[in-house]
């Protein structure tokens, strides 16, 4: 099938390095490093199942040239010392071993650094914070300056000694050299301030002290933010013109967008299409003739071999898309696309748990990031019979997992279709990418011969014992959490009536006109559904007020969303009404309560979104039902406790820990 794909699977050669085909990884920080700073062998394992997979170059996350001081994470990779080589050298070997290439992206943090991290404050162009409410830094003096620049040539210096292929040197998203390029935060009057000459002095600096330390032969990538997508940044044709001063020795442009306030184009928010960045590698690529990177939601190979094709890049970028599937060059290769496990760009298990709460990364439709799918070589030692309530992601995981190790495996589900919330969810147009996960596991299902899927089925005890089960896996979901409040149960979802729950909405969405201005929506509640709701009918230009008991609405999303939506309120005038309680709700108002007490909050379009509940009334039933009998019942994804789509994909893969557990494998 590789026919199908000529351009993805052409091989490019820039200076001594040969990749065999057009895939790259992209450089995203894990939380994988030990705390010494030194690369851990489950950085070895994570990177090595994506080089297994196919992948041409592997450019591994950011390390530090110049700790503390440059640090930019808890457990951020350094190559700042000797003692980290050993280690590196190791890495590569085993990268090596896969035909794949790999880079190292070097990097300083400067005013991106957190002084609670690095015990003294960051350093940067200027006293400019990268983002509202981070730490003010202290302007570099000259002398610093020069320091930093051999560091980035030692640093380099020792990529080439560890056995890397090329190195990378980080000139945006808000970095150290970043913030020297961007007028937003360079108000330097010296030579390395003002001018764009002024402004590129150092990254030309580094770059050069690069090129010194590892000779003509080695390629140079240079990551950049094209555009930085905030007012009064560097705009493609900003960055046209200052990339004039640094280009000589650059072999590869990396070409990249946004800055830390601009971080939802950066890494990019769920409904931005694939490949929504290509016009930017294409204009650097068309005014320096050099090999460049794409990047920007790839998911669909079409769409990679069409940017090829076209010649808007020479190399494609993928970072979440490897999370998600790092086997997604083999199953292109071999025709398996309908297999690939596509990333949903919900950005909760990668930047949400790095960014937000400084975890290790996860992923929300791959539960085994790190080891990958290795437990399909297992298979049970005895028959097993296996029963699955509930047909959403979290019983689809569970249900596929079973049967890929030999359980004899019967999914019951009690609607028509499969997919459960993320299903409906993704009928909102802008969380369509969602489909792509029950669209996934409903596709992974079919193909297994011992999965026996049986829809439009009540799962009562007397039908489950039917089946002779082992194992009882209850995994019926959430829904609509709908308080006792005066007023809430006689208005929503009635035919003809203005109040909606989330369901209520979504099953009505073709419904709701296109031009909304001038008519009011109210939504109540300032979590993720709410804003689910907020998002669509902004779009629709209507007068919208979103209410929220707590202090902060979206509290709980990740970085990315957090920020996206942020914006998406500006821009489009959003009433945030917090600290604000429902108290009443009726058929053209909502009464409400705030800081100056009791008033009404009109709408032509109510929403009361105030979260989902769990459905878990079966499981105690199925508790007692089978009491007796030697099988065990397990509670797992919303059914348990209303959260997120990963909470369940893990909570399905873990039923091999209760197959396990109870003898069925070794």
């Amino acid at each position: 099938m590789k026919g199908n794909y000529q351009h993805i699977f052409t091989p490019l050669t820039v200076k001594n390095m040969t990749i065999k085909n057009r895939i790259t990884m992209m450089p995203m920080g894990t939380n994988y490093g030990e705390q010494n700073g030194e690369m851990s062998f489950l950085h070895i394992n994570y990177y090595e199942q994506r080089a297994k997979g196919g992948t041409g170059l592997i450019i591994v996350e950011n390390a530090s040239v110049d700790s503390p001081q440059g640090s930019n994470g808890t457990t951020q990779l350094r190559i700042d010392h000797d003692n980290y080589l050993p280690r590196l050298f190791k890495f590569c070997e085993n990268i090596h071993r896969y035909g794949t290439c790999v880079a190292i992206q070097i990097n300083h943090a400067g005013a991106s650094a957190v002084s609670s991290r690095i015990n003294m404050q960051p350093v940067s162009a200027s006293d400019v914070p990268t983002k509202a409410g981070g730490d003010i830094p202290r302007p570099l003096t000259k002398d610093e300056i020069l320091d930093i620049v051999k560091k980035y040539g030692q640093a380099a210096k020792r990529a080439q000694i560890a056995g890397f292929d090329a190195v990378e040197i980080h000139a945006g998203h808000s970095y150290l050299i970043s913030q020297f390029l961007s007028p937003t935060t360079n108000k330097r009057t010296d030579e390395f301030g003002g001018s764009v000459e002024n402004r590129t002095r150092f990254c030309r600096m580094v770059i050069e002290e690069v090129r010194k330390q590892v000779g003509p032969f080695f390629p140079i990538m240079l990551r950049l933010s094209a555009d930085e997508m905030v007012e009064g940044g560097n705009t493609l044709e900003d960055t046209l013109k200052y990339l004039e001063y640094v280009q000589e020795e650059v072999d590869i442009f990396d070409v990249s967008c946004g800055l830390n306030s601009s971080i939802q184009y950066q890494i990019d928010a769920n409904y931005m299409k694939d490949g929504w960045r290509s016009y930017m590698p294409r204009a650097v690529k068309e005014k320096f003739g050099k090999p460049c990177i794409s990047m920007g939601n790839i998911r669909d190979p079409k769409v990679a071999e069409k940017i090829l094709a076209d010649g808007d890049a020479d190399l494609i970028g993928m970072g979440r898309g490897l999370i998600a599937d790092p086997e997604w060059v083999n199953k292109v290769a071999t025709g398996h696309e309908c297999d690939i496990r596509k990333c949903i760009s919900c950005n909760i298990g990668c930047a949400g748990n790095r960014i937000g709460f400084n975890r290790p990364i996860r992923c929300t439709v791959n539960p085994s990031v790190l080891e990958g799918d290795t437990y399909r070589s297992q298979k049970v030692n005895k028959n097993c019979n296996v029963v699955v309530i509930g047909g959403g992601t979290a019983g689809l995981e569970a249900a596929c997992t079973a049967a890929e190790v030999g359980c004899n495996t019967f999914l019951l589900e009690e609607k028509e279709t499969l997919g459960g919330l993320a299903a409906e969810i993704s009928k909102i147009p802008a969380k369509k990418r969602l489909a792509d996960f029950p669209h996934y596991l409903e596709h992974r299902a079919v193909g297994l011969d011992n999965l026996y899927i049986f829809t439009g089925t009540q799962a009562t005890p007397e039908n489950i014992r039917k089946f002779h089960p082992n194992l009882i896996v209850n995994a019926t979901g959430s829904g609509p959490l709908l308080p006792p409040i005066n007023g809430l149960m006689d208005n929503i979802d009635k035919e003809g009536g203005n109040v909606y729950s989330i369901l209520g909405m979504i099953s009505h969405i073709n419904d709701f006109p296109q031009d909304l201005e001038g008519k009011k929506v109210a939504v109540i509640g300032g979590g993720a559904v709410g804003l689910d709701v907020v998002e669509f009918f902004a779009a629709r230009k209507a007068d919208i007020s979103i209410v929220e008991m707590m202090d902060q609405i979206g509290r709980d999303l990740d970085p990315v969303t957090k920020n996206d939506t942020r914006c998406m309120m500006k821009k489009h005038d959003v009433h945030q009404l917090t600290k604000t309680a429902l108290l009443e709700v009726k058929a053209d108002s909502f009464l409400v309560k705030g800081s100056e007490g009791e008033y009404e909050l009109p709408f032509d379009y109510g929403f009361v979104c105030l979260g989902m509940r769990a459905k878990g009334q079966l499981y105690p039933q199925l508790l007692e039902a089978f009491a007796d009998d030697d099988v065990e019942v397990i509670n797992i994804g919303d059914s348990q406790r209303a959260r997120r789509i990963i909470d369940g994909t893990m909570e399905g893969r873990n039923i091999l820990y209760h197959l396990t557990q109870r003898g069925y494998l070794d």
